[in-house]
């Protein structure tokens, strides 16, 4: 008779965990890519939804406004290659948090702007109203995504992974 030991919690997450930062990894990717193609080729447009915001001046806004959909495509791009993850994720994880302060002081100023996130944003038009707790909550849902990469950056099928010669599943002690 061949008695096996039960399989241990440890041993099954990390079989998953993995595959589970690949999914993040990947819908990450997605979420910037969207983002920043949504945006790229109207840059005024950005300018304007970060200005609507009221926290910079309007030049610094303007620029932002242009600079932040490369900064997304860059970020998508990186993720989708796996490659600087922990370090994307990072900086995936700053600006998501800048995203959801923002959101956050649009709506405790009583301001009805439309987020600007996946397409071009800024003042609503006259009886619309804002979606700030869907917004916050989503971008919740990206900085988890974010920060399961910042604590498990290893993935299948990554740059990374290619790069350091290393299989994606780490040991349980690191």
């Amino acid at each position: 008779m061949t008695v096996t030991a039960p399989s241990s919690h440890a041993g099954r997450w990390a079989g998953v965990r993995p595959w589970l930062g690949i999914a993040a990894r990947l819908g990450l990717a997605a979420v910037w890519l969207v983002a920043g193609a949504s945006k790229v080729s109207d840059l005024a447009a950005s300018g304007r939804a970060v200005n609507a915001y009221q926290v910079l001046p309007y030049d610094v806004a303007t620029v932002v406004g242009a600079a932040l959909p490369f900064v997304e495509l860059a970020l998508g791009v990186l993720l989708l290659l796996g490659l600087a993850t922990r370090l994307t994720a990072g900086v995936s994880a700053a600006l998501l948090v800048v995203f959801i302060a923002g959101i956050a002081s649009a709506w405790a100023r009583g301001l009805a702007i439309d987020c600007g996130c996946f397409g071009s944003g800024g003042q609503l038009a006259e009886g619309q109203a804002p979606s700030y707790l869907p917004e916050i909550l989503r971008d919740l849902g990206f900085l988890v995504l974010a920060g399961f990469l910042l604590i498990w950056p290893r993935t299948p099928v990554s740059v990374d992974g290619w790069l350091s010669g290393e299989p994606a599943v780490e040991d349980e002690d690191e």
